[in-house]
């Protein structure tokens, strides 16, 4: 086959559709082979456990209680350092703080720490808010991408060549550098949407600096927005957000990514960058988006948001592929682990709602409580169900976001924001237990086969 040369970047031409053919007929593997061979695929079983592949002392997610010797479902819940977070977002909310400091202090160094150890750790935190010099100008505002993820990557990346003990694997340097990260990470997202936002959209160009005196979440809103204004509210419940997303088990993709990666000895920056790569996915960090825009279809197909029925009959369309995009799914609704309550969606819900009625959007509100009551029978009635079903964070994450007046562009990095100190603990606890690079093992499907020569192949 002679290959047809172009120099449009994007051509997808002939010959690149039959070798795709050729590629796609070649990694078909007959889904009975898996049963055969007993392969986990997606490394879960086909009830959705997850394969026992590592140790972590990092976080817990529980969604089973033994009963009479047996594991049956419960409502989820979810422990960072052994401190549930239910009773962790209690505390700080109490002495009304931010508690993003202080959860990151306790996911690094597993324990809560003292007033002078927060006061001092946030201090650290605020000192490393500053780019290299002219990295905005130079870097950020260079061929901006209309995809957040893929910039806050190039970013990331792009770091390595600032740092002199880039390759330094040392557990200070890379604790420093996890820090770094975790500080700058705002800055590269929101300085990225900018520039896309000024050179695609025609929209203002605004470059706030961070401030050293305000949280995280208050950092967010002032840099993001162009007066800089925020309400304590809205403060608070990003702050929570944050905190909610920050980490979740060395089991998802990818914090499991991390430890892949970092057990191979590379850089920090080329580990956090593939971490960035696997929550880019939908089936990760984007699912809030769907739901998002699932919503907005149904705010039209549902005349009457208090009628229970007609809004059944609009999920059991989704689940039929009759409705948004097709593909059977209730976004928000479900979660690989948790099947009759994921505590993050049931801690956020209560300030969702007090946002909802600040911003005059209380029954919108109702609408995704009802969906939320309505959606588990509805998917009952039309799925076999292997267990219970709950709406998970991305359910309320995205409305949320939306409130904020928040782009929807920045949905999933904010994400990464917050997950970049869960993603940091495991690379700390893969690199002070590591002894052996990650490498599971594969089948091979292949038959041997006698080597023909050029001339006399077909």
């Amino acid at each position: 086959m002679e290959l047809q040369v172009t120099n449009n970047f994007s051509d997808i031409t002939s010959e690149i559709l039959a070798l795709a053919k050729m590629s796609e007929q070649a990694g078909s593997i007959a889904p009975e082979l898996y049963t055969q061979y007993d392969v986990k695929r997606g490394l879960r079983d086909l009830n959705g456990k997850g394969v026992l592949a590592g140790l972590t002392n990092i976080s817990d997610v529980r969604a089973t209680k033994i009963v009479n010797g047996e594991a049956v479902p419960a409502h989820g819940q979810l422990f960072y350092r052994g401190y549930n977070v239910e009773d962790l977002v209690r505390g700080f909310s109490k002495d009304n703080r931010f508690g993003f400091d202080e959860v990151t202090y306790l996911l690094l160094f597993n324990k809560l720490p003292n007033k002078e150890e927060l006061e001092s750790f946030s201090r650290l935190l605020n000192s490393y808010r500053s780019l290299p010099t002219s990295f905005v100008r130079d870097i950020i505002m260079k061929a901006p991408s209309k995809d957040m993820m893929n910039t806050l990557a190039r970013s990331v990346l792009t770091l390595y060549s600032y740092d002199d003990r880039a390759d330094d694997v040392s557990l200070p340097n890379v604790l420093r550098q996890c820090l770094q990260l975790i500080s700058l990470c705002p800055m590269l997202s929101i300085y990225g949407y900018q520039a896309y936002s000024h050179y695609h959209d025609g929209n203002s160009l605004y470059i706030h600096q961070p401030s050293q005196t305000l949280s995280m979440a208050e950092n967010i809103l002032h840099i993001l927005r162009p007066d800089s204004s925020y309400t304590p509210l809205e403060a608070k419940i990003l702050d929570i957000a944050l905190i909610l997303h920050m980490e979740h088990g060395g089991g998802n993709n990818s914090s499991f990514t991390t430890r892949v990666v970092t057990s191979s000895l590379s850089d920090t920056y080329s580990v956090i960058a593939a971490a960035i790569g696997s929550l880019k996915g939908p089936r990760h960090g984007g699912a809030n988006i769907k739901v998002v825009k699932m919503f907005e279809e149904m705010k039209e197909e549902v005349h009457d948001w208090k009628d229970d029925e007609e809004i059944s009959r609009y999920l059991a369309r989704l689940l039929n592929k009759d409705a948004f995009d097709h593909a059977g799914l209730i976004y928000g609704v479900g979660h690989a682990v948790y099947s009759k309550s994921d505590p993050r969606a049931v801690i956020f819900k209560g300030f969702v709602e007090r946002l909802s009625e600040e911003k005059g959007l209380h029954d919108e509100f109702e609408l995704y409580n009802s969906v939320e009551r309505l959606a588990p029978a509805v998917i009952a009635k039309e799925r076999q169900m292997y267990k219970g079903v709950s709406v998970n964070v991305d359910f309320y994450s995205g409305f949320v976001y939306k409130m904020l007046g928040l782009p929807m562009e920045l949905y999933t990095p904010i994400f990464a924001i917050a997950r970049m100190v869960g993603w940091s603990a495991h690379r700390m606890e893969e690199l002070a237990t590591n002894s052996k690079i990650i490498r599971p093992a594969y089948k091979t499907l292949c038959t041997d086969q006698p080597y023909v020569e050029l001339s006399e192949r077909k």
